[in-house]
Parts: C-alpha cells; structure tokens; sequence
C-alpha cells in the first residue's frame, strides 16, 4: 500500500509529473538518481490483491476469513522495496540520508491521514457523536504513529465487528509502519557498518523475524487478542522477511534473461504461493489460535516468495500484475485503506436494514469508498506532492488566484474550513452528548450485571443442591406436566401474566437449571431470564464473541459449574467457523441439552450466515436446539432500542417467553 513507490521511481510511468520521484536522493545540495533502478509494475497488482482482501474482510467477514492478511503483505512489501532502495543507496554514495527519508515519507503519510481524522471528526460530530468518545487520544496517538500501543490498553479487538465499532480501528496498520519507517534506516546503517558481509545481515534479518513470530506464539491471549495483533514487536515478522528478501534478491541485480527451466521453477513458485496465500485468505480466521501460533508466519513466507517471483524482471507471472487497473488502483491504495473504515462504519450506522441485502450494500459501500479515495487522490495526495513545504505561504497565496490548480476557483476553501471547525469543535467536546438509547441501555445492563452478580452465586448453590435430588426433581416435573390443575402462588401469577406462560411452564422453569452464556444481548435479558428461572447463572459480557466462549465452557465444566441445560446467545459481534461452533459444543458435551438464540442484528451483513450456520449445525447435533428469536422479531422494530438489536422491555419480555418455552419443552432436570 504505502512504500518507498515501488523500490525507487515511477519517472518512467509519470513523465508528466512534476512530484520528486522516490529514487532521487538529497545529495550536497542537487538531486542524484539512484542508477540502475527499476519499476517494478508487478507489485501494483499485489497491494491491489490484498487490499481486496481487507477490504472483503471488513465487508463481509463470513466469506473472506483471513482477508485481514492482506496487511502481512503490505508490511512484506514495504520491508523488500525500503531495504532495498536503501542498500543502493549505500552502495552508490556511501551513506544513507536518513532526514531526507523521513521528509518524503511525511510527506506521503500526513495529508490523508490528516484528511481522515478531520473528516471523520467533523462527521461524527453532527450525525454520531457517540463514536466521539477518546476522540483526543485517537487523534494525538495516530500523529505521532503509536496508535496500536494505545490500542492495546484502550481499543477494542480488531475482530469484534460490533460493539461500538471504531472508524478508526484499521490506523493501528499505519502506526506500526510508521514505527518501521523511523527505526528502521537507523538500524540498517548500523547493520551495514557492523558486517562486512550482507549474508549475515541477511540470517540475522531472519532470525529476528522467527523471534517476533515466537513471541506472537508466547503472548497470544484467546481470550484478548490486542496485544499480538497491535502490537510492533509480534508484527514484524513479515516487514523482516521482506528486508532479508533485498539482501539475497536485490531488484537492481536480477538477470532479465532467465533460462527456461528457470523461468519455469520461479513461475511455479509464483503459481503456488499465490495458491496457499489465496487460501488462507479465504479460511484462516483471525480468531483461531493456529494464526498466532505459526499461521502468519507461514503466510509472510509465501507472501515474500510471491514477492521474489514478482520482483524477477525474467518470469511471465509478474507480468500478470501489471495492468492499468492495477496502477490506478495501487496509486490510490493508500487512501483506498484508510477511507475504507470510516465509509463503512458510517454507512452501516445509516443504513438499518443490511442484513436483508448484504451484497448489494458491500457493493455499494466500495464504490463510495472508491468515489472518495479518487477525489482525495486528486485533491490532496497528488497537489501534496507538488506542494513546496519550503514556502507555505506562497501556496496559501496560490488558493486565492483565479487560476488555482484545484479549479472551482477558491469555493473548495469554505467546505475545509466547515470540516476543520467541526472536528475541532468534536475533538473538544468529546463524547459529552451521547443518545439516549445508548444511555438506556448500557444503564439496564450495568443493572442487570449487578443483580445477575448476586444472583450467579445462588443459583451455583442451587444447582448443586438440585443434582443430589435429580431423580425426585424428574419425577415431580412429570407430575407438573400430567397436572390438569396447578395452583400458582402471587409471584408465579405475576411471571405467567408478564410473560405470557402456561402454568406448568411457570412451575417447570422454576425447578429447572440452565447456564446462561452469552453477550450483550444475554446482558441486556439477563433480569427476565433469572425471574423465570431462579436458579440460572448467567455468564455475559458486552462485545463477547464465539471464539472467546469455549475456553470458558470448559473451566465451568472442569469445575463442576456446567448445568446440563446451556443457553447460548452469540453471534451479534461477528460471524464463526464451524470449527469454532463445534469447539463449543465439544465443551459442553453431548449430554447436555444446547439452546442457541440465533441473531438479530440487521445493522450487519453477518446475520444471515450466522442463522444459517447455526441452522445447519442443529440437524447434526441432535442436543442443539436454534431458538428462533430472529424468525420472531423480524418485523418487531417496537421490541428493540433504536440500534434495532438490543430488545427493550417489551422485547426482553418476547426474548424470554421464546426461550422458555423451548427449554421446558426440551431441557433436561438437574
């Protein structure tokens, strides 16, 4: 995505341009062209191939599982083309301007990142001011490049796609670079003083890749995921392999005129890596222990013998990425990534209903996403790179001319300065005016929380008492069921009319155990299910997700705290794999009875493959049961807060009726 432009220059392909190209070097004074640097097209088509993927992934995460890998390639890229312009450099003058390096990488990085928080600031500052919050910190840490180590003490999981999703999130890519690009030309001097031979630079190079990917292999957390993801140190693996990769395969010293059996074995390569890391795109999931535990290193792997084979000016499959669409694209990849999430955060906080048309809503989020990355393109990267730092005030002087290069002859100037006063005005304010829907419900779930709390360590007393007399508390259900007339006392009165319950459903949830598990959606019912079931322990925490869930299954189970009737309500914050589904049930046996409340989350392209894949899973599994809350509140928007996905009383009220009824049907006693 973003690089030293391709190794050096793109002289050759903007000829028309009047930018420096990335291979001219600051030396005594005037300009010196690195010699012999090439252009290598091909990568082009590789930022544009990962990108697509990202972007997939953020559109429709359900289908495109690893498409978050497409980073470790921009990383890998990145690692290859800076190495290498920069041992040219070393070789032609002796010395590596380092100032010189920062200067044209500013210059490359602050216009759109800047453009982004300003936009985005002053958006959420009129349509969605609860996004605002931490709103300061998001902005300092993204100018300075440490955002991903804020992130790791205050952001949420990169994989949780829903709970107050941030615009923000994927900037934590950005940071890391940066970190790179200031460290880096620093300790590739001292490495080139250090070692007369650049085969050692080279082991050493890739020796501290595996140490990075080893301690992404120590310090991965199933149930927290931020600190290797984020973090710098357990990402460096591929931005390593991709700088040893321009020791051994420098772009400058790759013979164009390969033989045919050469050619072949590189095109074969080129063939199967590209197949592997295609792949893994499509199935290895963020949220799988085997990603952190040797996954990404394999693919940075592959991603730099793709990179190799496409950076050999003697194979025919580099020249599959290069292409037109690919060069315009790779041109405004840069803004491409960073305009993709705040597009899609806003788009979907808008648009209610996209569940209901998930394709035709990722369609229409890329091609504003597209739209908007042209227009910054042309609007403030490219006059970005005309601009003379040197004379700012010339340029401020050159808005106001009747011939300004940015036509429309000066009125751009009032919407830049509508969006710097909002997103001043934001930055501010912060998050002091949040809905009140939002308020309502995070009040009712702390309330819950609280309750559910107290509640949790009498129900465990109670469930525990009620299995020494399993066999008498059968029987007496059974009388309940045959009963004709069953007498209730005031309070079950109260439950059978508040929920709309037959007698005996009243008296048989009363006597019966479950183990709640579950999110924010669990944590917004939990006061209704415990007033019907008495003994329930409830286990849910706001932006939990399916990955997080079996881990803690089996200590409850280990620990003897597992009734045999599981209710679990998962699948809100992001899609699963059927692995993760089965590693679920495997925790909690095949014993027990599993009752699963499938999704209502329309604001989301994930919830009809959630159904799905829990409807699916249910005719395998004869102990699942699919509690059909989506199929019940479809057309029920009176049930819900104004998120359309969190029930509100009356919806808490349908919630528990539904989910009663299906475990007295078919649970098991305790």
């Amino acid at each position: 995505m973003d690089s030293e432009r391709n190794t050096s220059t793109e002289v050759s392909r903007r000829k028309k341009s009047s930018a420096q190209p990335e291979n001219l070097v600051s030396h005594k004074g005037h300009q010196k062209r690195l010699k012999h640097s090439r252009y290598i097209g091909g990568f082009d088509g590789l930022r544009t191939l990962a990108l697509l993927g990202v972007i997939l992934y953020h559109l429709l995460p359900y289908d495109m599982k690893g498409g978050y890998l497409g980073v470790p390639v921009f990383f890998a890229i990145s690692g290859y083309l800076i190495t290498d312009l920069f041992v040219q450099e070393w070789d032609q003058n002796g010395s590596i301007k380092v100032f010189s390096f920062y200067g044209r990488r500013l210059k490359r990085l602050y216009p759109t990142l800047i453009a982004v928080l300003a936009a985005s600031t002053a958006y959420m500052t009129v349509f969605a001011q609860d996004l605002l919050t931490h709103i300061k910190d998001i902005i300092w840490t993204n100018l300075a490049f440490v955002y991903n180590w804020w992130q790791i003490g205050h952001g949420q999981s990169y994989f949780d796609r829903y709970n107050g999703e941030s615009p923000f999130t994927h900037l934590w890519y950005l940071s890391v670079l940066g970190q790179y690009y200031f460290v880096w030309p620093i300790v590739l001097i001292a490495l080139l003083i250090t070692f007369k031979n650049r085969g050692h630079i080279m082991a050493l190079l890739n020796g501290l890749a595996i140490v990075s990917a080893i301690l992404m292999f120590i310090l991965y957390d199933p149930s927290n995921t931020n600190r290797v993801y984020y973090g710098s140190d357990t990402r460096m693996t591929p931005y390593l392999l991709g700088a040893a990769l321009a020791f051994f395969w420098p772009s400058t010293h790759l013979n164009p005129h390969l033989n045919r059996n050469g050619r072949w074995l590189l095109d074969l390569l080129g063939i199967g890596s590209l197949g592997i890391i295609i792949w893994m795109a499509l199935e290895m999931s963020g949220t799988s222990s085997f990603t952190y535990h040797g996954g990404m290193l394999l693919f940075s792997i592959f991603s730099v013998i793709l990179i190799a084979v496409i950076a050999h000016p003697g194979t025919k499959f580099g020249n599959l990425f290069s292409n037109r669409l690919f060069a315009w694209i790779g041109k405004r990849s840069y803004g491409i990534y960073l305009y993709q999430f705040p597009v899609m955060i806003f788009y979907e906080k808008a648009v209610v209903n996209i569940a209901a048309h998930p394709v035709y809503n990722a369609l229409a989020e890329a091609a504003i996403i597209v739209v908007i990355s042209d227009i910054s393109y042309r609007l403030i990267e490219n006059p970005a790179a005309h601009f003379d730092y040197r004379h700012p005030l010339k340029f401020v002087g050159n808005l106001f001319k009747r011939h300004s290069v940015y036509g429309w002859k000066r009125l751009w100037a009032l919407p830049v300065i509508a969006v710097i006063v909002l997103a001043g005005y934001g930055t501010v304010t912060g998050a002091k005016k949040t809905n009140t829907h939002g308020n309502a419900l995070q009040l009712n779930i702390a309330k819950n929380d609280r309750k559910s709390s107290k509640q949790n360590s009498k129900a465990l007393a109670a469930q525990k008492k009620a299995r020494l007399k399993k066999k008498q508390r059968a029987a007496e259900l059974e009388k309940i069921k045959k009963e004709k007339s069953i007498k209730l006392t005031a309070a079950e009165e109260k439950i059978k009319t508040k929920y709309n319950l037959q007698p005996s459903e009243v008296k048989i949830a009363k006597k019966m155990s479950i183990t709640g598990i579950g999110d924010s959606v669990m944590a917004d019912t939990s006061n209704d299910m415990q007033e019907v079931f008495p003994t329930a322990y409830i286990s849910a925490k706001v932006g939990r997700q399916v990955y997080q869930a079996s881990s803690l299954l089996k200590q409850m189970a280990a620990q003897g705290n597992l009734s045999d009737n599981v209710v679990i309500n998962l699948g809100t914050n992001g899609p699963f794999t059927t692995d993760q589904l089965k590693g679920i049930l495997k925790a909690i046996g095949d014993k027990r009875q599993v009752f699963w409340v499938n999704a209502h989350v329309p604001t989301r392209n994930w919830e009809s493959q959630v159904n799905r894949t829990l409807q699916a899973a249910s005719k395998k599994y004869k102990n699942l049961h699919v509690v059909d809350w989506h199929g019940l509140s479809v057309n029920q928007s009176g049930w819900f807060y104004e998120d359309h996905v969190h029930p509100n009383i009356e919806g808490n009220k349908a919630y528990t009726t539904l989910l009663t009824k299906a475990i007295v049907k078919y649970g098991s006693v305790n």
